[in-house]
């Protein structure tokens, strides 16, 4: 009797370690959401940490960038320029250009828009000898434009105009500037070396200078400055 129930016991016994042995344990979500991950990053359905890194570099860039707004240096704005050459009313003819530099900066704001160095062109718009017109000599010149970063930017400015009156006037006059200090300086110390030690003196005096003696022709040398005044706003890129 025993023997029968001892068999059956063992077979029993033996078909639950089978049973057991088979079964497979469940799986762990923690590992599967892993391997998910990698393979969609290896796939290119997914984002890994270089690549999310490099997208919103970008998008920080772009954004940047679309805030960059140029540099507005308002209408009315005084530039001033040291000629690179000599011009005068005889020297120069209508239609002559001319080179020079910005004396010095022009900010806007707390920013620099113009440096000073910066290369700049101009033409003589007018230029009359004395004898060629009743009234003595006269000289215009204009601004048009200014090399910033490389770049010529063109420039509107007022034209700066000056006059010197005929026979037997020592005078200069400087078209919306008043009188030319060093020219009368240079009157005063007589002669065309006197005004060239006038413009040297009195080149900084207002808002441009000019050698003048009697009844000699509008001289303004190398280096000289003059201011002209913006009439539209400029524009500027960062």
């Amino acid at each position: 009797m025993r023997s029968p129930l001892a068999l059956l016991s063992l077979c029993l016994y033996f078909a639950f370690a089978v049973t057991g042995c088979t079964s497979k344990p469940p799986a762990d979500s923690t590992a599967q959401n892993t391997a998910a991950t990698d393979t969609q990053a290896s796939n290119g359905t997914g984002e890994n940490g270089s690549a999310k890194e490099a997208r919103e570099h970008k998008e920080r860039a772009e954004h940047k960038e679309a805030k960059r707004q140029p540099l507005v240096v308002a209408s009315g704005t005084a530039i001033t320029v040291s000629l690179g050459t000599a011009i005068g009313s005889k020297l120069s003819k209508t239609g002559d250009t001319f080179t020079g530099s910005v004396a010095k900066d022009v900010v806007v704001g707390n920013t620099v828009a113009i440096p000073q160095g910066a290369n700049v062109s101009g033409t003589i718009t007018d230029a009359k000898p004395l004898g060629r017109f009743a009234g003595g000599a006269s000289l215009q010149v204009r601004l048009d434009s200014i090399n910033i970063k490389g770049a010529d930017v063109p420039v509107r400015a007022t034209a700066q105009s000056f006059s010197q009156k005929g026979k037997g006037k020592r005078t200069a006059v400087l078209a919306g500037g008043g009188a030319a200090l060093g020219g009368i300086i240079g009157a005063l110390a007589g002669g065309g070396k006197g005004a060239a030690i006038g413009m040297a003196a009195g080149a900084g005096a207002g808002t441009g200078g000019a050698a003048f003696t009697g009844n000699k022709d509008i001289v303004l040398p190398a280096e000289s400055d003059v201011t002209f005044q913006l009439s539209q706003p400029l524009e500027i890129r960062q």
